[in-house]
């Protein structure tokens, strides 16, 4: 399988098309997409200047190697990525471009002065930034619309939502407006929008991608790659990974995850799939979305069967992985309310600064507001309570994973949402409730875990099948992705959109 980024990277490295051809198209591209809302800022010439540069060091390598394979090796050696454009969320710093955070309470933020993690190792592997994705005000939510930027819509069907908070790049990959959008994950961010958007995304296991400066929710966030394709999964990965200076929970990469070219994966087969409806006992799940969950789970069990052992099959009641110690997914809105409020003090100039701001109202969202405010209501002894129960939720999903499991839930427990968030129509502005998720628990324990494209709900809009593996395994998910992939291919964007140019 080669993907539009393996794809464009080969294109441009055997002089096929040039990297300018490529931030050319993506720009066509974005221009003629306004109406989705994926991208909020552009760096036209600054790309085009980067993509003519990165042309002239591609001549440059054919002129110095006397075969034209030696030549194309060598300049994806250096530059994995070469020439291929890159869409970076608004919550990255991108240097040259302020980093706005979907909120007009940073309309007026300088231009960054140096690239976050993610979007330098993708730039020091050749790719060109393009431009930046929206997300919801400060990535708080599971939908992407904000009074900073509008609404963005679902390339699927644009009544609803492509999710969030990573759901600009995940608008823009299905509409084959780049073939690379970062996206962060603090409790689902990456997942939800692969799900909506007919895409793979993995939240890797916390510390295998270094980060600074330090995620306004400390132990929950990491970067994460959304990809059309398996194969480009596993690239985007390779580069994202890695020890960051001043991260005191970064590793080095497994040897399975570190090489791109690796197939397969380390360690034992997967020889247990336990399939929940949930990890926390918030209800029954709708009815189309139990549907899917039992499919797909079956799916994941004949492909993991395959050449094999079957794996042995258990079903887990939500209510009993973590009995008698509370509940994850309520503690992480303990967690991350808190942790943002801290944030934001440290900004604004104390936690008084942040509720005048929530009670004044006019800069922030509604569900911006009820987030804050959720947040300054947490004491001390509370936040501590549910970061001290972050260690029993660990050692519960270690002890039910140990080294050979995988649990399989859905992504997100209901059908896609309006695109400005709402749940059904007469429902008013605000958070989302947490039984329409099944993704923090990941963030809360550091697992790994993988949305996998399953089905289309009852709006037209694509479903996530998701898959977790024990820490420091996500090898073990890659490989599940290539092989779903080959068993259960997807459309490479939404119809009505043309897919990235094979060149």
């Amino acid at each position: 399988m080669t993907g539009p980024v393996g794809g464009t990277a080969r294109a441009v490295a055997d002089r096929v098309v040039t990297a300018r051809r490529c931030a050319e198209e993506s720009l066509r591209r974005i221009a003629a997409a306004t109406d989705l809302g994926a991208v909020v800022a552009l760096r036209a010439d600054e790309a085009l200047a980067e993509a003519d540069a990165l042309d002239a060091q591609v001549e440059a390598e054919h002129r110095r190697h006397r075969t034209r394979a030696d030549a194309v090796a060598a300049v994806l050696a250096r530059w994995p990525l070469a020439g291929v454009p890159v869409l970076v969320k608004d919550l990255e710093d991108l240097a040259g471009l302020p980093t706005r955070r979907g909120s007009r309470l940073f309309a007026a933020a300088p231009p960054a002065t140096q690239d976050e993690v993610v979007p330098a190792r993708y730039r020091a592997a050749g790719g060109v930034v393009v431009g930046k994705t929206a997300l919801p005000e400060l990535a708080i939510e599971g939908f992407t619309a904000s009074s900073a930027h509008g609404v963005t819509r679902n390339p699927w069907n644009p009544e609803r939502s492509p999710g969030g908070s990573s759901g600009g790049s995940g608008a823009a990959l299905a509409a084959g407006l780049a073939p690379v959008a970062t996206a962060t994950d603090g409790g689902g961010s990456v997942r939800i929008p692969a799900a909506f958007c007919g895409l793979l995304g993995l939240k890797p296991t916390h510390g295998l991608v270094g980060r600074w400066p330090v995620a306004d929710w400390v132990d929950l966030s990491t970067y994460g790659p959304l990809a059309h394709d398996a194969g480009d999964l596993r690239l985007l990965l390779s580069l994202m990974t890695g020890v960051v200076p001043g991260d005191p929970d970064s590793a080095p990469a497994p040897p399975d995850v570190a090489d791109p070219h690796r197939r397969g994966h380390d360690g034992p087969p997967v020889g247990r799939v336990v399939v929940a409806d949930r990890t926390s006992p918030l209800g029954p799940l709708p009815d189309g979305v139990a549907e899917r969950l039992r499919t797909g789970a079956g799916a994941l069990v004949d492909l993991l069967a395959a050449g094999g052992p079957p794996p042995e099959v258990e079903r887990l009641d939500p209510a009993s992985l973590f009995a008698g110690v509370g509940d994850p997914d309520l503690d992480w809105f303990v967690l991350a309310p808190a942790e943002h409020v801290a944030s934001l003090a440290a900004v604004l100039g104390g936690r008084d600064a942040v509720a005048r701001l929530v009670e004044a109202g006019d800069l922030l969202d509604t569900s911006t507001r009820q987030f804050l405010a959720d947040g300054l209501a947490v004491d001390v002894d509370r936040y501590l309570a549910a970061r001290r129960r972050r260690t029993v939720y660990t050692r519960a999903l270690d002890v039910l994973l140990g080294d050979d499991g995988v649990l399989v839930t859905p992504t997100v427990a209901v059908d896609a949402w309006i695109a400005d968030g709402r749940l059904v129509r007469d429902a008013g502005p605000g958070l989302l409730p947490p039984e329409v998720f099944s993704t923090a628990v990941q963030n809360v324990t550091g697992h790994p875990a993988v949305s996998l494209p399953w089905g289309l709900d009852a709006h037209g809009v694509p479903s996530g099948l998701q898959v977790t593996a024990p820490r420091w395994r996500d090898g073990v998910l890659l490989d599940v992705a290539e092989r779903w992939q080959a068993a259960h291919p997807w459309p490479v964007v939404a119809p009505g959109y043309a897919p990235w140019p094979t060149w």
